[in-house]
Order: C-alpha cells, then sequence, then structure tokens
C-alpha cells in the first residue's frame, strides 16, 4: 500500500473528526438534533476518502434486509474502525451501544449520547444491563436502528470470539428479530487507521432471526454468519 496514500487518508480521517466535532460541540448547544446527521456526513466523507487515497472501497450486499425505516436490531461483526463508519451510511437512523469509555474522548466523546448513541458501563453489572435495555426500548421507539456488537470487542479476521448472549435477551426485551452483518475487513484498517493492503472491504446482511427461537439456535446462527459464511 502506498504510504503516502495511507497518510493523506489519516490525515483527511482525523483532521476532519477534530474539525467537525468543535461544530458538534456548537449543535450540541443549538440543534442537537443535527448531531447524527453531522456524523453521518462525516462517515461518508471518510469512506469517500478511504476510497480515493487507498483505493479502497466498500461493497454491502443483502442490503435488501436493512429497513428503510422503524426501528430494528443490527448483530453486526466487528474487525476494525470501518465497522462504526458503514452503519452509520446505511441506516437511515442508528443507534450504536458503545461502551462507556469512549465518552471520555475530549471533545468527540462528549457528541455521542447526545448523538442517540447509548453507553455501556461494562463493568456496572445488572442495573448497568437495565438501563441499557431502557435506552434500547426508547429508542425503538423512536424508530431508531440500534446497532450492537455482539463480540463485545474488535477481532482480527480469521479469528473468533465467543458471543455475548445477551443479544438474545436484548432482542426479546425489545420484542424485534436480530439482522446479523458480517463484515470482511480483511487487514486493511488497523487498530490506528493505518491502511496496509488494497482491496474492497465487504460487508455482507443476512436475513433476520426471529427472537423466539432458542438462545442457542441464535448464538449459532450468528457464529456462523460471522465466522463460517463466505462474505
Amino acid at each position: 500500500m502506498n504510504f503516502l496514500g495511507s497518510l493523506f487518508f489519516n490525515i483527511a480521517m482525523f483532521g476532519s473528526c477534530a474539525l467537525l466535532s468543535l461544530w458538534g460541540t456548537v449543535l450540541k448547544r443549538v440543534a442537537p438534533h443535527r448531531l447524527l446527521r453531522l456524523g453521518q456526513n462525516w462517515a461518508r466523507f471518510v469512506l469517500a476518502a478511504l476510497r480515493l487515497f487507498c483505493g479502497i472501497r466498500v461493497e454491502v450486499s443483502g442490503a435488501e434486509n436493512l429497513p428503510t425505516a422503524g426501528g430494528a436490531l443490527i448483530a453486526a461483526q466487528h474487525q476494525s474502525a470501518l465497522d462504526v463508519m458503514v452503519w452509520l451510511t446505511l441506516l437511515p437512523r442508528p443507534s450504536y451501544v458503545l461502551k462507556q469509555e469512549l465518552l471520555r474522548i475530549p471533545v468527540y466523546g462528549g457528541l455521542l449520547v447526545p448523538s442517540g448513541f447509548i453507553a455501556v458501563d461494562r463493568a456496572g453489572g445488572a442495573a448497568s444491563l437495565r438501563a441499557m435495555v431502557a435506552a434500547c426500548q426508547a429508542a425503538i421507539a423512536a424508530g431508531r436502528q440500534i446497532v450492537i456488537f455482539p463480540e463485545g470487542t474488535r477481532v482480527p479476521p480469521g479469528q473468533r470470539a465467543p458471543l455475548q448472549a445477551g443479544i438474545v435477551a436484548l432482542a426479546r426485551a425489545l420484542d424485534v428479530p436480530i439482522i446479523p452483518a458480517a463484515t470482511d475487513s480483511g487487514r486493511r484498517w488497523g487498530r490506528r487507521a493505518f491502511i496496509k493492503t488494497p482491496g474492497p472491504a465487504r460487508v455482507k446482511i443476512y436475513p433476520a432471526i426471529s427472537q423466539h427461537l432458542p438462545r442457542a439456535e441464535i448464538i449459532n446462527t450468528l457464529a456462523t454468519r460471522f465466522y463460517e459464511d463466505n462474505v
């Protein structure tokens, strides 16, 4: 991969994030309802920069399985930062479930909850889980699409992780099916957003899994979609 292309991409991504985060602090006070759109436009810009500077495009299959409006629960595989960007561009009103530590990022972190994202204290026990479910129920009632990463953290390509069974309890509490989504970012987007090899990044969206199926069957189906099916 061309080093200059990677460098320019990183400058574009982090520079635009800094500038738009500053603008976001203004919107947070005067027009908080516009924060989500700001984030979506930023994600589109970043993916365009990824293609321009690094020659990496995002290929999506199964988009017909996504809702065009209304509440939904997407269980997405999490390999890289790409998995965060892509759902901002694919869903009309996404609401991520994310770890509370991200709120500590200067400036940017303060915009996440006002954008409608749901922060979880992973050390908070049952009380934290109840708060997450209540926040997700409110988001679904508002017609938003919940995005959650059942792996719980980034899992490098080619590796597996135990899936959190809480995804099943959440789907039943929300009374919505689970839409699985697998990604294949290869090793093209590392933890420091340094692009290593060219080629497409693929996202495959599968038909929904009923929330009424047995827990083990749901988890096994998600694992098959993530780790065994070809993206």
